[in-house]
């Protein structure tokens, strides 16, 4: 793609945000669109944002699972960047009027009190490098219709994040394994999803690691006080004005949200 078809798209899904409509899918306005093509969109879309008084937080891993890469046909994860107009604490509610087809995802947050740098980043660098983590819910949220998406298409579309949720306790990675503790994620009483640490790459930090050394080739770090979502522990769940969700990580702790 030209640079000015990079604007373009990144104009459309600006305007798509800003305005909480959806609109057709970029891989059938532009075939020809690559994924070095869609995170440059990302970045402009992103772009638009901070000029508008956003400021970029920290970053989202997503299509962290075998079974999403294989639906989207890609090998390798996609990430995001997360700002400070996303970020909600545990309990707050949610207008369901600032999203536009949300679904929540239950994930374990990393909390950064160093730098890290790639390429060359290994699992046990990134261990050292967090200060703690916590329960989360990521709000997913397209502007894609019908979330009909190549992974072109979340790429561009900033990988689909909407909102994020922050639990109610930091704890340091020494006391908790990271690949066996497992997820419980209720809606409105019931349980709606299960899963592990595992489910992300083998362990969330081996997801960390692959966005440093991923980011570290494009020369940009991971910063000391940024949040990152390492990724969905189990299938995305839809919600809507009514809805409270919790979601409880053995060894972390929990995180609720609720839609109004």
């Amino acid at each position: 793609m030209n640079e000015s078809e990079i604007v373009e798209a990144a104009e459309a899904l600006y305007l798509a945000w800003q305005s909480g409509n959806t609109r057709l899918p970029l891989t059938e306005q532009y075939p020809h669109i690559s994924i070095s093509d869609a995170y440059r969109i990302q970045q402009a879309f992103i772009g638009r944002r901070t000029a508008g008084g956003e400021r970029v937080i920290g970053k989202k891993i997503g299509v962290t699972s075998r079974a999403v890469m294989d639906l989207l046909g890609v090998d390798q994860p996609d990430f995001g960047q997360l700002t400070d107009a996303m970020v909600f604490n545990s309990g707050d509610p949610i207008p369901v009027s600032s999203l536009i087809q949300p679904k929540a995802e239950g994930e374990i947050a990393f909390v950064l009190k160093r730098d890290l740098i790639g390429p060359g980043v290994t699992v046990a660098e990134v261990l050292a490098a967090t200060e703690g983590v916590m329960a989360c819910f990521e709000i997913v949220d397209s502007r894609v219709r019908d979330w009909k998406i190549r992974i072109q298409d979340t790429v561009a579309d900033n990988a689909s994040c909407g909102l994020f949720v922050l639990g109610d306790r930091l704890v340091p990675v020494s006391e908790v394994d990271l690949g066996l503790c497992g997820m419980v994620l209720e809606k409105n009483g019931e349980i709606v999803a299960t899963g592990a640490g595992a489910a992300t790459m083998g362990s969330p930090a081996v997801a960390v690691a692959w966005l440093a050394n991923t980011l570290g080739r494009l020369g940009i770090p991971l910063k000391a006080g940024e949040v990152i979502l390492s990724g969905s522990l189990a299938t995305m769940v839809p919600v809507k004005a009514g809805d409270n969700l919790r979601v409880a990580i053995g060894g972390i702790g929990g995180c609720s949200v609720r839609f109004v």
